[in-house]
C-alpha cells in the first residue's frame, strides 16, 4: 500500500467536518508550496496566477472557528 492509498483510506474514515479541515490544511500546504516555488523563481503558467487562492475564500473564517473550538476544549491539537 502506498502512502497515498493509506492517507486516502484514513480520510475516508473521517466525518465530514474533519474532512473539511484536511482539505483546508492541504490547501494551505499547496499555497505554501506555491510561495516556495515563486521565491525560487518558478513562475506560474499564464492564466493560473490565482490558483493558490482558489477555495481560500472561507479559510480565515474556518481557521477562526477552529481556534475557538480549540480554546473551548471541544477539540485538541
Amino acid at each position: 500500500m502506498t502512502v497515498y492509498e493509506e492517507i486516502l483510506g484514513k480520510i475516508q474514515q473521517l466525518p465530514d467536518p474533519l474532512v473539511q479541515e484536511v482539505q483546508d490544511f492541504v490547501d494551505f500546504l499547496l499555497t505554501k508550496q506555491g510561495r516556495v516555488e515563486w521565491q525560487a523563481g518558478v513562475l506560474p503558467i499564464a492564466g493560473e496566477e490565482n490558483i493558490a487562492e482558489e477555495g481560500m475564500d472561507t479559510y480565515l473564517q474556518d481557521l477562526e472557528g477552529y481556534e475557538e473550538r480549540l480554546a473551548q476544549g471541544e477539540i485538541r491539537w
